[in-house]
């Protein structure tokens, strides 16, 4: 007998990677074993010499195929196996191994955008549906469109086994959002990947496209972000760390927008929801901060704190090794830890 493995990887298109997989069949019990691609056809290598190398590295069951069949992510790497440019996880990697102590949580709201036909699904034709406000976790097919992919959506990734902990209706029809989390930052990124494929996929079978775009809707309407919660051991456990996490990303703001995802500018514009990409603050119960600190943290006295600045498109490995790496080198500097 035989299983079905769907190798899984994140490819080097820029300014925002895409996700590419392909089957392999191996025989049962056989391990994964490590794979090849042409690079040149995915923005990771010339034709002149095109081959890279698929490192399996999170396996999970697949709950398309069911059965014994698997999802497989892998990293890229190149041929004397060191780790491709564009592999973003191996750079997370050495970080949060630096600084594995202080148990690092993040929990990703990841907000999409499903489209048909060239527009988002609800709008119609040659027009603009009503003004936003009533879709917001609504209900009913005047106010929310495309429920059928969400809740098969959410059904997958519970299957496969991820640490998918939500969904919801967003502010604009068709836009939605799930959420991943608390896990390690690593991990983090791997579940999202996953996730992210699984909605790709699923979306696929309904005709229907699913996007990141950080503004798909020019005027007055919402971005779509991908709010990232974190927290460390001692923010958890006290107030005064919270505070400093949030200062040392007030002095390193313009290195995380930067590296926030495409169209930063577009969807960080003071209104939605949303501060100006170039102005940093930080507050308790602010949606129209960079960063909010929860009402429920102020009061209890611990907690953490969510980032809204990441879009939607953002790399998951990239925003957790910024926030470790910022948050935690400043509480390790401050004895925090």
């Amino acid at each position: 007998m035989s299983y079905k493995a769907e190798y899984i990887w994140i490819d080097g298109t820029e300014p925002t990677a895409k996700l590419r997989s392909k089957t392999r069949v191996l025989k049962d019990g056989a391990e994964l074993p490590t794979w090849g691609f042409d690079g040149s056809s995915t923005n990771q290598a010339g034709g002149h010499s095109s081959d890279r190398v698929l490192k399996p590295v999170f396996t999970c069951p697949d709950p398309i195929r069911g059965g014994d069949n698997v999802l497989v992510l892998c990293e890229v790497l190149n041929p004397d196996m060191s780790p491709h440019s564009s592999n973003t996880r191996a750079l997370l990697t050495e970080v949060a191994e630096r600084f594995a102590d202080q148990e690092s949580w993040f929990g990703i709201e990841q907000e999409y955008t499903f489209f048909q036909d060239g527009r988002p699904l609800g709008f119609p034709i040659g027009g603009f549906p009503a003004p936003q406000g009533g879709y917001y976790c609504g209900v009913g097919a005047d106010e929310v469109f495309g429920r059928d992919v969400v809740e098969k959506h959410l059904d997958l990734c519970l299957a496969a086994g991820l640490e998918i902990s939500g969904i919801n209706a967003e502010v604009m029809p068709g836009q939605w959002e799930f959420q991943v989390g608390p896990l390690g930052p690593v991990e983090a990124g791997d579940h999202m990947w996953i996730a992210r494929w699984l909605l790709y996929r699923v979306a696929e079978d309904f005709g229907i496209a699913a996007t990141l775009d950080a503004k798909p809707v020019k005027g007055d309407w919402n971005g779509a972000g991908a709010h990232t919660n974190f927290s460390t051991k001692a923010m958890r456990e006290s107030y005064e760390p919270i505070i400093t996490a949030c200062e040392a990303l007030a002095e390193k703001a313009m290195e995380h927008v930067q590296n926030y995802g495409h169209g930063i500018e577009d969807r960080l514009t003071g209104h939605h929801e949303t501060a100006p990409w170039n102005k940093f603050s930080y507050g308790v119960s602010d949606r129209g901060a960079s960063v909010r600190i929860p009402w429920q943290v102020e009061i209890e006295r611990k907690g953490y704190i969510e980032d809204r600045r990441p879009n939607a498109n953002v790399d998951p490995y990239v925003v957790t090794r910024l926030m470790v790496d910022t948050c935690c080198s400043a509480l390790e500097k401050a004895g925090q830890v």
